[in-house]
This record gives structure tokens, sequence and C-alpha cells, in this order.
């Protein structure tokens, strides 16, 4: 569970992390960079796709500076996987209202 967020920070299940993370169902991998900085690829996501998720939400920062390009969604979509796309907060939100019900994963950009 996301117990909160806030710009450059998140705490979830009573842990702190200050760079952007994966919430998988067993962990968070809390040192999650993308290849293009601001920009989602398939590549960024190969362990998210292993993980063999329902719902993937992703959080585009506080602003929305991170971008998941068409070609990209069609490839997580393509994978099976319901996609969500959400400013951070909304994100969170989100996460905790389906994560007990859906196999969920959450990549989320804590900054801008």
């Amino acid at each position: 569970m996301i117990d909160s967020y806030e710009f450059g920070m998140i705490a979830v299940n009573g842990k702190k992390y200050y760079s952007d993370v994966i919430i998988y169902p067993d962990e968070v991998y809390s040192q999650w960079w993308r290849k293009e900085g601001h920009s989602l690829i398939p590549e960024d996501l190969e362990k998210v796709i292993e993980a063999k998720p329902e719902m993937l939400i992703v959080g585009t920062g506080n602003l929305g500076m991170m971008k998941v390009p068409s070609f990209t969604q069609q490839w997580i979509e393509s994978q099976g996987i319901q996609l969500r796309i959400e400013f951070t907060q909304n994100a969170c939100q989100i996460y905790n209202q389906v994560f007990q019900s859906k196999r969920t994963v959450a990549a989320l950009h804590l900054t801008c």
C-alpha cells in the first residue's frame, strides 16, 4: 500500500523512497530510471512484463513531465495488460484502490 506521496518522496508500507520506483506485488524496486529520461520505452518495462500484472499504473510525475509514447502504450496493451497513465498523485490513489483486487504494478516518476 502507498502510504503517502509528495514531490520527490513516496512511502510504501512504511518505508520512504526518494527516487523513482516500480511497485511490484512483492517488492519495491527503488532505483528505477528510464533509458531515455522522461520518455517511457518498452525496454524500461521488461521486468514489469515478466511479473505478468493484470494492470500497470504509470505515474508521470507531479506535473506529468514523463511521457508514454503511443508505441509504448500499444506494446503494453499487446501483452494483455490494462494500462492507466496518470499524474503520480492520481496514480497512487488508483493503485491503493485496486492493488488488492488485481495483480497490479505501479511505475512511478516522483518529481517533475
